[in-house]
């Protein structure tokens, strides 16, 4: 099964990683994300949006899906509705982290925790930081060694965590949303280990 790149209008500085996580993916743009990618040189292989804010011209031949100005989902969760709808299970949501909207950034996380929701697996990537929903099993992480790693609960009060390979590690210990106990970790194994044995984490990894 193919990868699912889904691209918003948040610019992307890192080009190369961007061209190799686009490479042999299904591409989707988010409205104003197709803007990002012809920037940076890639062709998607299907557009969705109101269209409101994009500045480039919808490329011939590439299938689009025009959705009204008034609607409940936001772009970017319209396409993942419709690649799961499609088949896809693995997820890469660019362009969706930062920007002068918070509210935005806070939406994109809300729609990687529907990934994890819908037995999918998504990454949130933005400069320097990767970004996961854990809703069960565990999450192994390689290559990281040194990087700053933080876990919080969330869209839930409290979730029960197990470290492995991080400089303070944790058993079978609850983290609570209203206490950032969970913050700014650091990754000292070449594989280290999130298990979730209880509610849903939020991981941000960064460089």
């Amino acid at each position: 099964m193919k990868t699912c790149v889904i691209i918003g209008a948040v610019p992307v500085s890192n080009r190369e990683q961007m061209k190799e996580y686009c490479a042999d993916a299904f591409v989707i743009c988010a409205d104003g994300g197709l803007d990002v990618a012809t920037e940076n040189g890639i062709v998607p292989n299907l557009i969705v949006g109101d269209f409101d804010s994009v500045q480039s011209s919808l490329p011939q031949g590439v299938e689009s899906i025009q959705l009204p100005v008034h609607k409940d989902d936001t772009d970017t969760m319209f396409a993942i509705r419709e690649a799961i709808r499609r088949g896809y299970q693995e997820f890469v949501l660019l362009g969706v982290l930062g920007g002068e909207r918070f509210d935005h950034s806070y939406a994109s996380l809300c729609a990687l925790q529907f990934i994890a929701m819908q037995n999918c697996r998504g990454v949130l990537v933005g400069d320097g930081t990767q970004i996961f929903v854990l809703s069960s099993g565990r999450l192994r992480l390689r290559d990281m060694l040194g990087q700053t790693i933080s876990v919080f609960p969330f869209g839930t009060p409290s979730c029960m965590v197990s470290y492995q390979g991080l400089e303070y590690p944790l058993n079978r210990h609850t983290l609570y949303s209203q206490d950032p106990l969970g913050v700014s970790n650091r990754i000292t194994e070449p594989v280290a280990e999130i298990i979730l044995h209880a509610g849903i984490a939020l991981i941000i990894i960064q460089e």
